[in-house]
């Protein structure tokens, strides 16, 4: 893709809230720290049954797996929005975290989609069972729906589970496709639609293939990824990310070409940095991040372990580690 040289004016918010309600891992003993306002052992009102315990009962812990799900809170003219972005990988893991959360999912007004890997959009089952039919708003890119695969050298290739389309539209849901930027919440959070790629070396995943005209093709750039923006007044911008397939990089260098912010106050999400193909990034995508020079920097989900060890280690002040029950509360300052 080309740079893109639009400009949209993404309305300032005086605060926007972002629980993470499923993540890879949670620890229930971190503390509050800066924004994040932690769930910890508060969480756990309800109890289950556990018969060989004493007490014939046990707490309830958030229940974490490999996925990403978080719910955006905003308030505008006195009212407060809510909006979920992407659904974790089990059926129920992110409906439950919400039970125990005590976050109902009727106040839930939309849905956006990072992009259509099933570790992002399972959990719309179990969401729907416990909301009934819903009349809502989800917001994809055209290219969400594609079958894939990977296929790792010595491996079979592992064919990811797709969402229906046709289960979306009977549950109610009302599916909005776009390949541009959009607008939510009366142009005060932007969905960035497909993300320009600039940088020469987040190449995407060269292991990924999507059917097409009845043949697997190489799919490296998974063109659906996309992060959701807002701008907090004073503070700068807010980016969430599900998996950072366009890269993190490209991510944040397009949010603020396209809404005019050179100032990023926070990026939350994950970054893709994982494994043997994209560890070899992590020098290069943490000198970019220091030149971009986030005041926050959650890295969550598919970052990986070796990424969030370097970036807690080069960005001390900017570095928080995510847990499941994590509510990050930005508000409007002048800090």
């Amino acid at each position: 893709m080309t740079g893109n040289q639009l400009r949209i004016p993404l309305e300032p918010v005086d605060a926007i809230r972002i629980t993470t309600l499923i993540d890879n891992t949670v620890d229930v003993f971190l503390p509050d720290e800066g924004p994040a306002r932690r769930a910890g052992l508060r969480t756990m009102r309800s109890r289950a049954e556990a018969v060989y315990l004493e007490e014939g009962s046990a707490p309830e812990g958030l229940r974490a797996e490999h996925g990403f799900s978080a719910l955006i809170s905003m308030t505008r003219g006195g009212r407060d929005h809510h909006l979920l972005f992407d659904t974790g990988i089990s059926p129920d893991g992110m409906v439950e975290n919400m039970r125990r959360l005590q976050l109902p999912p009727k106040d839930v007004e939309a849905i956006v989609f990072s992009h259509g890997h099933f570790d992002h959009t399972t959990g719309l089952d179990g969401f729907v069972r416990a909301l009934g039919r819903a009349q809502m708003p989800v917001y994809i890119h055209p290219e969400f729906w594609n079958r894939r695969r990977v296929v790792f050298p010595g491996s079979e290739p592992f064919e990811m589970p797709a969402v229906s389309k046709g289960a979306l539209l009977g549950a109610g849901f009302a599916i909005i496709e776009e390949r541009q930027p959009s607008f939510l919440l009366d142009r005060a959070l932007l969905v960035t639609g497909e993300v320009d790629r600039t940088t020469d070396y987040e190449a995407g995943m060269t292991v990924q293939e999507k059917l097409e005209d009845g043949h697997w093709q190489p799919d490296p750039l998974t063109l659906d990824d996309q992060a959701v923006i807002a701008h907090v007044r004073g503070k700068g911008l807010v980016v969430l990310t599900g998996c950072g397939h366009a890269g993190i990089i490209n991510i944040l260098r397009y949010a603020r070409r396209l809404t005019g912010v050179e100032q990023v106050y926070a990026v939350i999400g994950g970054f893709h940095l994982s494994g043997p193909l994209f560890e070899p990034l992590i020098p290069l995508v943490c000198a970019d991040m220091e030149a971009i020079g986030p005041r926050m920097i959650v890295p969550a989900h598919c970052t990986g372990w070796r990424a969030i060890h370097q970036m807690s280690l080069l960005f001390p002040d900017a570095y928080i580690q995510n847990s499941i029950g994590t509510r990050f509360e930005l508000v409007a300052g002048d800090d």
